[in-house]
């Protein structure tokens, strides 16, 4: 019997290890980290990658959804590393702890809209 690798393979990452991940700039700053995301029911696609950014140690933060295509895993950085800086990001579409979205058609038309994104789903 084989051990089925249920924390990370070559290609494949579980969900556990994406969470608390780092996220950084194009110049190496780091944004704030994957708090979790959000994946498509019926398709399985991953939509957003929910970004916990600003308070001190993760109290009063908010939370930033972003594009999951905007996301790339870099290994140098250990972490994802996103082509935005602070001052888009501070003025992006969020949610405190106590308010989630609805995460519906029109939330996800003005989050990757604010990125220049069209919101394919």
């Amino acid at each position: 019997m084989t051990d089925i690798a249920t924390e990370e393979t070559n290609r494949l990452i579980a969900s556990n290890k994406v969470e608390g991940t780092n996220v950084y700039n194009r110049e190496g700053e780091k944004l704030g980290s994957i708090y979790n995301f959000m994946v498509d029911k019926r398709s399985g696609k991953a939509e957003y990658a929910v970004l916990q950014f600003g308070g001190l140690f993760g109290l009063g933060s908010d939370y930033y959804p972003l594009p999951w295509d905007m996301l790339t895993y870099e290994t140098e950085h250990g972490g994802y590393v996103v082509n935005l800086d602070k001052a888009l990001l501070e003025k992006a579409p969020r949610y405190g702890a106590d308010a989630e979205p609805a995460f519906d058609r029109t939330y996800g038309q003005s989050v990757y809209g604010h990125y220049g994104m069209n919101y394919p789903f």
